[in-house]
């Protein structure tokens, strides 16, 4: 979500991506990075962009990171500076941590460790990582144009027990619901008049702007 605030750690291509997509979405982000000269450069498109070593838990308190709803540690060549800064991020009270990584064994250690979520860059590009944190709710967003984009979206509570004939979300939000998704099944003969359930989520085809307005 936007209101929300964010830091990015490690600037390399990856972390430039994710930091550029939600500063352009007018979200406030304070991006780090060991080395000055890729800070420097990095100064004219990211407002708040810090020289400083994130495995020092001085910096993490100089940095006000214990303020910040989400981490995004995006470093996925110091396997040793990720845990260190994922760990000096849970120890502040960090609500959310993403983390990148380079291998399924370093998946697993820097989920021990305690990151919320851990990705595989040739599997999530930077922009749609960020994308899809400020959807909120919102997974696997496809881009089918400048305008529409197809996204999974959870069920609210308000809808749970009612169907989508009662709900009337397609008059409400101009939304097209493609797909059910229940227990990892995908459905797609979608029937109106079944109750919707808290663990199911709904694929959709909508206006950027009817997304927004859901959310």
């Amino acid at each position: 979500m936007i209101n929300q605030t964010y830091a990015v750690f490690g600037l390399g291509r990856y972390g430039r991506a994710v930091a550029a997509e939600l500063v352009n979405s007018g979200a406030e982000v304070i991006a780090v990075d060991f080395d000055e000269s890729i800070v420097n450069d990095c100064a004219s498109f990211l407002p708040v962009c810090k020289c400083a070593d994130i495995t020092d838990s001085k910096v993490i308190k100089q940095l006000g990171i214990k303020n910040i709803d989400v981490v995004i540690v995006a470093m996925a060549d110091s396997l040793e500076a990720s845990v260190m800064a994922i760990t000096l991020c849970k120890e502040v009270g960090v609500k959310t941590i993403i983390a990148k990584c380079s291998n399924e064994t370093h998946q697993k250690i820097l989920s021990s460790v305690g990151a919320d979520r851990v990705v595989f860059p040739e599997k999530e590009s930077g922009t749609r990582l960020a994308k899809n944190i400020l959807s909120a709710g919102f997974m696997d967003i496809i881009e089918l144009s400048k305008d529409v984009s197809m996204v999974e979206i959870n069920v609210k509570p308000e809808w749970v027990g009612k169907d989508l004939i009662e709900l009337k979300l397609r008059r409400k939000y101009s939304i097209n619901i493609v797909a059910v998704i229940k227990n990892e099944e995908v459905i797609t003969t979608v029937n109106p008049e079944t109750p919707l359930e808290a663990d199911m989520k709904l694929v959709v085809i909508a206006n950027k702007e009817k997304i927004e307005k859901i959310r």
